[in-house]
């Protein structure tokens, strides 16, 4: 199915998410919005000027109210953060900006995608704004770190990172948590791997969890490989495809977690996140992985009722 897809926010991220999507072949119609009402426009006239080089496809523009329809609605609006600004740093601006958007999309039918950061705490942010069921608003949170995880290990272990199983958990931000002890190739242990040396697992995880700040101080955004993932999240909710992926939402009593948005591994499909796995971790990933709770419960509890 080739669903109807919506994009709030057209700056970096909401450009790439439209293209990698076009491309992908996501979206029979794809609507553009902007508070800028012109960027969104000129996007939608230069993304149909292209249209002979992806699948078929109508660009337009749209108010947030038209998207209720829409099988799935991505968030992309916000500013940015700098080069020294940690995510969470960008909350209250941007918590702002999403509790208005969240009550205009109060009867969507489809699934809000959150991509805007700190994409954890915003997601949870829309989901009691919206007052959508959590399965129906998830955050991209972790892909894009497990995505970088396994780009990484590909690097050093010269494997195409498709054929690595490795995940990124928690919050996406500087708490996350790898998941060194249930991390696989071609269903062999990592740590099993002929020359795999845990003692670099350390720095692995430093690399993925420093790599946006290591781009923003070079481009001043990381916009591409989100649009990927984004346009790849798209595809398992427009065509019901019932991936596992590391998407945020807020949990229901998996890990005893209950009431706090954040990654773990779930079926994603045209009803959303619907079903969340609880991964495989030893003790120290658990106990890393409750820390990341707390980091997330006390941005959320620093502007609720903000």
């Amino acid at each position: 199915m080739r669903g109807k897809v919506g994009i709030i926010g057209m700056g970096w991220v909401g450009s790439s998410v439209a293209i990698s999507s076009l491309h992908a072949g996501v979206a029979g119609e794809l609507l553009l919005n902007d508070i800028r009402g012109e960027i969104a426009e000129g996007d939608a006239m230069d993304l149909a000027h292209g249209a002979m080089f992806y699948p078929s496809a109508r660009v337009r523009t749209a108010g947030v109210e038209e998207m209720v329809d829409c099988d799935a609605v991505v968030i992309s609006a916000g500013r940015g953060g700098g080069p020294e600004e940690s995510r969470l740093d960008l909350l209250r601006d941007n918590a702002r900006l999403v509790r208005e958007v969240g009550r205009k999309l109060s009867g969507c039918s489809g699934v809000i995608i959150m991509v805007t950061n700190p994409v954890d705490v915003l997601t949870k942010v829309l989901t009691d704004a919206s007052g959508l069921p959590p399965s129906r608003v998830i955050g991209t949170g972790t892909m894009l770190d497990t995505a970088r995880l396994r780009q990484v290990l590909s690097e050093r272990i010269n494997v195409n990172p498709r054929s690595i199983h490795a995940q990124v958990v928690g919050e996406h931000g500087d708490s996350e948590v790898v998941l060194w002890s249930s991390a696989s190739v071609g269903g062999t242990p990592l740590r099993a791997w002929e020359k795999w040396d845990e003692a670099i697992e350390d720095e692995v995880a430093e690399t993925v969890r420093k790599a946006a700040y290591e781009i923003i101080h070079r481009k001043g955004a990381t916009n591409h490989a989100i649009g990927l993932v984004t346009a790849d999240l798209l595809k398992s909710i427009t065509r019901s495809e019932r991936r596992l992926l590391t998407v945020t939402r807020v949990q229901e009593e998996v890990l005893e977690l209950d009431d706090v948005a954040l990654s773990l591994p779930a079926v994603v499909s045209d009803r959303g996140a619907t079903h969340v796995v609880r991964p495989e971790m030893d003790e120290a990933e658990h106990a890393a992985l409750m820390r990341s709770v707390d980091v997330l419960r006390s941005a959320a509890a620093s502007i609720d009722g903000g």
